[in-house]
């Protein structure tokens, strides 16, 4: 493939808004996960939740897409300098070269949630000003985020569970590669609603705790809700130092609805694919990402997949004990954290778990690891058997 450089990224999550408290609370092992009231939630659970969503409001301009799920993407497209990145980028290319490619699960769903509590007592029709396409619908995000910066290129929303941020960097590699854009807006924006919170505890597989993967005692997720961007070019100008997408691999296993193959055949082929791609051997990667769920199952399939292909010596760890399991905006979240892994020559260790599950053969760590980065991999993997694993690298000196 021909990489991408990662010219400007931005990460707002329960851990702060933007990339300096993001790597602060990385290396204090500090978790953004707490049991906290949220809406009419009424259950017995810790969230991730960004607290300056309650007062942020879109811009005057925009008002038509307001909800949470679009105030939280202009809260993290405000951060970290990355709409002068994405102005300049205008500046080079034009309005019409620039796509946008984003993932999300929930989009506004709590938007619509919010309007079914006020829907007409005797017809059961929702409120007049509730605007669906604006808020809802999934593709209210992307269209939100051209008309923030006015962009003409072209755009979509991928959904597909827990890959789909991830998968929204393949999208931007191959438009760029066949000359339809010269640069995108990538990443993924996912906020709490009732149907998620609600919905996976009725697959049971939310904890009570602030989620522990790899551990022994791990028993489901936490939800959290978070907004990760990047602005990606041709590497062709890339200088020693900067970061490039250089790998990506993905693969549909559709072994069961929710749950994954049980030998991580999927995630194997995902990540197989991926080190085809960047022309990597396992042995090149110096860290891995780990999709890392806290569920029993997942964290299981999952280990397989990494012990067959890296063996038991590549540092690994799940970053969700920090942020909570952001769904849809998952996979752009972590490959950010894994650009700053690789800026700060650090492996970020898991927080949450204390006792690594005997069964399991990765080299999970406990403690974070200071040591010269170069390739890092990402991994997210989705309902349905949806996988994606994104190489990020480190230009060479």
């Amino acid at each position: 493939m021909h990489p991408l450089r990662l010219s400007s990224f931005t990460l707002t999550s329960a851990l702060g808004a933007g990339l300096a408290p993001t790597l602060v609370a990385l290396r204090a092992r500090h978790s953004g996960l707490a049991r906290r009231p949220w809406e009419t939630v009424d259950l017995d659970t810790c969230i991730g939740a960004v607290d300056q969503l309650d007062d942020f409001a879109v811009r005057d301009d925009l008002q038509a897409f307001d909800c949470r799920n679009n105030r939280l993407a202009q809260l993290g497209l405000e951060q970290d300098d990355f709409s002068s990145a994405v102005r300049g980028a205008i500046q080079r290319y034009g309005a019409t070269r620039l796509g946008v490619f984003l993932g999300t699960s929930t989009s506004g769903i709590l938007s619509s949630e919010l309007a079914y509590r006020r829907r007409d007592p005797a017809t059961g029709a929702l409120p007049s000003d509730h605007d669906y396409q604006h808020t809802h619908n999934s593709f209210s995000l992307a269209d939100f985020v051209r008309h923030y910066y006015g962009l003409l290129g072209p755009a979509h929303v991928v959904s597909t569970a827990c890959s789909s941020s991830a998968k929204a960097f393949g999208s931007a590699q191959r438009m760029i590669s066949c000359g339809l854009i010269d640069a995108a807006i990538v990443g993924g924006v996912d906020s709490l609603c009732l149907t998620t919170l609600y919905g996976f505890n009725s697959l049971q597989l939310v904890s009570t705790q602030p989620c522990r993967p790899f551990d022994t005692h791990r028993d489901g997720i936490s939800m959290g809700e978070g907004a990760g961007f990047a602005l990606v070019e041709r590497a062709t100008l890339a200088l020693a130092g900067d970061i490039v997408l250089s790998g990506i691999g993905e693969s549909s296993d559709a072994h069961h609805m929710s749950s994954p193959h049980p030998e991580g055949l999927g995630a194997r082929l995902a990540m197989e694919s991926a080190l085809r791609m960047a022309g990597l051997q396992a042995p090149d990667i110096d860290y891995i990402n780990l999709h890392g769920t806290a569920t029993p199952s997942n964290d299981a399939a999952e280990d397989q997949g990494v012990s067959a292909l890296f063996g038991t010596n590549t540092p690994c760890s799940s970053t969700k004990g920090h942020t909570g399991h952001t769904l849809g905006a998952a996979g752009g979240m972590e490959a950010i954290i894994c650009a700053l892994a690789l800026r700060h020559d650090f492996a970020p260790a898991g927080v949450g778990t204390r006792e690594l599950d005997p069964r399991l053969t990765s080299r999970y760590l406990l403690s974070n690891l200071d040591q010269p980065m170069h390739h890092v991999l990402s991994n997210s993997f989705g309902f349905g058997g949806s996988n994606c694993s994104l190489i990020l690298s480190k230009v060479a000196a």
